[in-house]
């Protein structure tokens, strides 16, 4: 079996998520995590909050906080919510490490042996009113590309292209607000990336053939659009500072380097993190994943389309100048934006759901098995209420939800606390366990090239199977005239909520968890089903004991749905 390493996206570390960060990076990666370790296979899956630069000062300096008390609480407060979405992280980790710090010099230093980092002298933006240089996050204006007025001075956030603040159309300090600002020299280092660009684009020639047409469009614009070398440091209060033994001068100055730069690196940081937590007695090796690891490790990255840039060029090309054996990326998935009612989700506008507060509503599998069933991955989704509320209350409350629970609950009424066991399968038998078969290769089929999608289709497809044999055999009607005929349709009904329960998991952990113990089935230890057993439905023999697990999914009714809708915000008619 191969050994799966698997991250996605750090998350930054001032305030809670809104739904699309969650599903564009974290929960389909902790998908195909549960999945590939259901399948057997060794799973890595890696996290941390990326904990410098601009968003962290300007937390803590809204917060009233040291930025190092800020970022902690933040951590803790990011890694609750993740686990109230069951997120299977073997590791959340924090760029400010002091591993990372350890890493990310080291890197620094290899990449400067090798030629690879130049010292320049560079014209900044100062900002009068603040006293300080304005790292290009902390400047804000238009861009002049697409006309957006809030662009960051490193990026777009709306066409994605990379920046410098110096491109900004009528920039302003992002601390102040202020527009007194001016240009004076400071020194920095530069990644020389244009050094590399050749062996980046061979890189890529080799490796991105069967990544999604989103990843690897967006890396050969970048790289046709030309690499430019770039500063990889900033005068900033809070980072990984620039190694003394190398550069005296610039570590005096406090010259830390740019997060873009050391955040990739947390991946590695962290695992190592993950390596120094072994308990006592449990041995760990992070090298093993990351440096000289060998050809059964694969490694798959999860991100919004806005960080493919820097994780399939620039930190390739970090990688690269290190002439070290660093493992790279095998595979992105990369996901366009989930939108709101077709506008962009606001915190300051109370536009739109953030991570936490649609745990308040309603438990973590609503919300896991909705946004992975409309994942934005070939083009941004809008999510609105009424939809949302469509897809529960078809698919989890009446498809899954309502047949695990009328077949329980028939059967007890009728034969008892056990699964009877009554006549043998059947022709219908037969032609179910092949359908449920088919379904389930298709399933996987999906899970393994990571299109979820599609996945998401055929787990419906799967319960709805169960639905159609249960109105096809109509045991309520049967055991009137056909007793044996009736308990063998409660018995392999019963059998398909096993199965539900195991094939499911990867999309609604606590809801498997729930259907799987609905038997008494001590020696149940199954991570997966094969296709003898999914056509053969025997996992649950007659004579289990069993009982009715409270309501799995409840409906959203129109209440409920007006007041999400004016809790937070919306616009019904328009999606009406």
């Amino acid at each position: 079996m191969a050994r799966h390493l698997i991250t996605s996206a750090l998350p930054y570390i001032n305030g809670i998520k809104h739904l699309g960060n969650m599903v564009g990076s974290m929960l389909p990666a902790d998908v195909y995590a549960r999945y590939l370790r259901q399948r057997g296979h060794e799973v890595l899956y890696i996290c941390a909050t990326d904990e410098h630069g601009t968003p962290a000062e300007l937390g803590a300096k809204e917060a009233g906080l040291p930025v190092d008390v800020f970022c902690a609480r933040a951590h803790d407060a990011q890694k609750a919510v993740y686990d109230g979405y069951a997120l299977s992280f073997d590791y959340f980790g924090r760029s400010s490490s002091a591993q990372n710090v350890d890493i990310t010099q080291r890197f620094a230093r290899r990449l400067n042996e090798n030629g690879f980092i130049e010292e320049r002298a560079i014209r900044q933006v100062y900002s009068l009113a603040d006293e300080r240089f304005l790292p290009d996050r902390y400047i804000v204006g238009t861009c002049p590309h697409c006309g957006y007025d809030k662009a960051r001075g490193d990026q777009c956030e709306n066409c994605t292209r990379v920046l410098d603040p110096t491109d900004l159309i009528e920039p302003r300090s992002a601390i102040s607000g202020s527009s007194a600002l001016e240009i004076r020299e400071t020194k920095h280092l530069f990644l020389l990336q244009s050094k590399l660009a050749a062996e980046v684009e061979a890189w890529l020639d080799a490796n991105s053939d069967d990544w999604p047409t989103l990843a690897s469009s967006i890396a050969r614009k970048w790289l046709t659009e030309g690499l430019r070398d770039r500063a990889i440091t900033r005068d900033l209060d809070w980072g990984v500072p620039v190694p003394a033994d190398t550069w005296p001068e610039l570590a005096a100055e406090g010259k830390v380097f740019y997060v873009w730069f050391d955040a990739p690196i947390e991946y590695i940081g962290s695992t190592k993190e993950w390596s120094d937590a072994a308990p006592e007695g449990e041995s760990r090796d992070w090298q093993s994943w990351w440096y000289e690891a060998d050809e059964t490790v694969r490694y798959t990255q999860f991100m919004g389309k806005d960080n493919v840039p820097f994780h399939t060029v620039m930190f390739p090309a970090t990688q690269l100048g290190t002439r070290e054996p660093w493992k790279k990326v095998d595979f992105v998935k990369a996901f366009n934006w989930l939108n709101y009612y077709g506008g962009k989700f606001s915190t300051s506008q109370r536009r739109g759901v953030f991570t936490e507060a649609a745990l308040e509503v309603l438990p973590a599998d609503y919300w896991r098995y909705f946004l992975m069933a409309n994942a934005p991955e070939s083009d941004d989704t809008s999510f609105t209420w009424e939809l949302f509320a469509a897809g529960v209350n078809k698919d989890l409350a009446d498809t899954l939800g309502n047949f695990v629970n009328r077949v329980l609950s028939f059967s007890r009424k009728r034969f008892g606390d056990e699964v009877p066991a009554g006549a043998p399968a059947g022709e219908a038998e037969a032609r179910l366990g092949e359908q449920i078969a088919g379904l389930l290769a298709e399933y996987e089929g999906h899970m393994e090239t990571l299109q979820f999608r599609k996945a998401a289709q055929s787990l419906r497809a799967l319960w709805s199977a169960g639905n159609s044999y249960l109105e096809e055999k109509a045991p309520w009607t049967q055991v009137k005239t056909d007793q044996d005929g009736a308990a063998l349709t409660l018995r392999t009904a019963m059998n398909l909520i096993h199965l539900y329960a195991v094939v499911s998991e990867p999309f609604i952990p606590a809801s498997a968890a729930a259907m799987r113990a609905a038997f008494a089935l001590p020696e149940d230890d199954a991570r997966w089903v094969t296709a003898h057993e999914a056509r053969t439905l025997a996992s649950v023999p007659a004579g289990t004991p069993f009982t009715v697990p409270p309501v799995l999914f409840a409906k959203i009714t129109d209440d409920d749905l007006a007041g999400y809708v004016e809790r937070f915000g919306g616009d019904p008619d328009a999606a009406a």
